[in-house]
């Protein structure tokens, strides 16, 4: 690793730990020749799929769009950055670990609806009436009597 100050070759590693919720490691460096620390990360560098679009177009996966469609469905909802951090970070695991070269963008969104049910409920029914696309209020009524029966079954199955 070349230092960042004095653009010498060597340098030593002096403390390793994880970081990123073990997606990344943080080395902390000293420079053998002018003594200055400094910090460096590795990450695995991962191929995430392709993503396949409704219309059949194909593009990569990007988690700014992924973030930006979250903190629609979440604005003005008491939910704080990490745990939208969260729901992405779950989005990129399941990408990983499902080993495909190519996924439906209807699975990110489906992915994204499991977390957003568990998370707040509006955000829940926001994401679903874009990601559903009603085209009527029955629809949209129907979405909303699934959410609470699940709801309810939820509640009575843990008494």
């Amino acid at each position: 690793m070349r230092c960042p100050f004095c653009f010498a070759e060597d340098t030593r590693v002096i403390d390793s730990r994880l970081a990123d919720e073990g997606d990344a490691v943080r080395r902390r460096r000293e420079c053998l020749a002018c003594h200055e620390r400094f910090t460096t990360f590795e990450h695995a560098e991962l191929r995430l799929p392709q993503i396949i679009k409704s219309d059949g177009r194909r593009e990569p996966f990007a988690e700014a769009k992924l973030r930006a469609g979250l903190q629609r469905a979440l604005q003005k909802r008491p939910v704080d950055a990490a745990q939208v951090d969260a729901v992405v970070a779950f989005v990129r695991r399941s990408l990983m670990a499902s080993g495909e070269r190519e996924i439906l963008s209807r699975q990110i969104g489906e992915w994204v609806m499991e977390q957003l049910r568990g998370l707040d409920k509006v955000a829940y029914v926001r994401f679903a009436s874009v990601y559903h696309s009603f085209q009527d209020l029955n629809a949209f009524r129907e979405e909303m009597e699934r959410l609470e029966d699940q709801e309810v079954t939820q509640v009575s199955s843990k008494s």
